[in-house]
């Protein structure tokens, strides 16, 4: 489903002509509420950068909403992979940031930084695994969710317009509905399928009565 299948779906369930700074807030917020449903391989995303000698601090993307891991490559070429610390245990563990070593520990010390224990002793390159939203339907047109879980979408969205037009408690039930099971769905593909392989977990088998 497109970006203008997915306004003409919302327009013609709600049997309403939606100003188009509406029904973008309605897909916006559906997309938002399923990406901090599930967790998607969509969500992912992975980054090279340098950490420098003598620079405690590492910039984060300017998309980055929260890190599943950050690694640094030593000479070698061998990953290294920091631990997550508050910056507090930073501060009591590396006491002197002129204590120079390999970076073992990281906190997030703002919203655009990281903070390294010890102080880099050389410039690693460091890669950074992390989860972000990716680009909205909106202005892409087609994005993954769109393409392949288009149910979840359209009754995200049609959940919001229906909030918008203050809708009867019936057909707002009936939507939620249609969404909780679309996000079932989704949920046992991402959270389930695509965390496992029938070579160490075996083919799904459901008892026979």
């Amino acid at each position: 489903m497109t970006y203008a299948e997915l306004v003409a779906a919302i327009n013609s369930y709600c049997e309403n002509s939606f100003e188009t700074t509406d029904v973008n807030n309605f897909i916006d917020a559906a997309e938002q509420r399923i990406y901090n449903s599930v967790q998607l391989p969509d969500l992912r995303k992975n980054v090279t950068g340098s950490v420098t000698s003598g620079n405690k601090y590492l910039a984060v993307p300017s998309d980055w909403l929260a890190t599943f891991s950050l690694a640094i490559v030593t000479s070698a070429g061998d990953y290294e992979f920091l631990l997550n610390k508050d910056v507090n245990f930073i501060r009591e563990a590396y006491p002197n940031p002129t204590t120079t070593g390999t970076p073992a520990h990281y906190a997030q010390f703002d919203d655009t930084t990281f903070i390294l224990g010890p102080t880099p002793d050389a410039t690693y390159t460091a890669e950074l695994h992390y989860y972000y939203y990716p680009e909205s339907i909106i202005t892409a047109s087609t994005t993954w969710l769109g393409n392949n879980f288009d149910s979840a979408l359209l009754y995200g969205a049609l959940l919001e317009a229906y909030v918008f037009l203050k809708g009867e408690k019936d057909v707002m039930e009936y939507y939620q509905k249609r969404y909780d099971d679309a996000m079932n769905m989704l949920k046992q593909l991402a959270d389930g399928k695509n965390r496992r392989d029938t070579y160490r977990s075996g083919q799904i088998r459901y008892p026979v009565q």
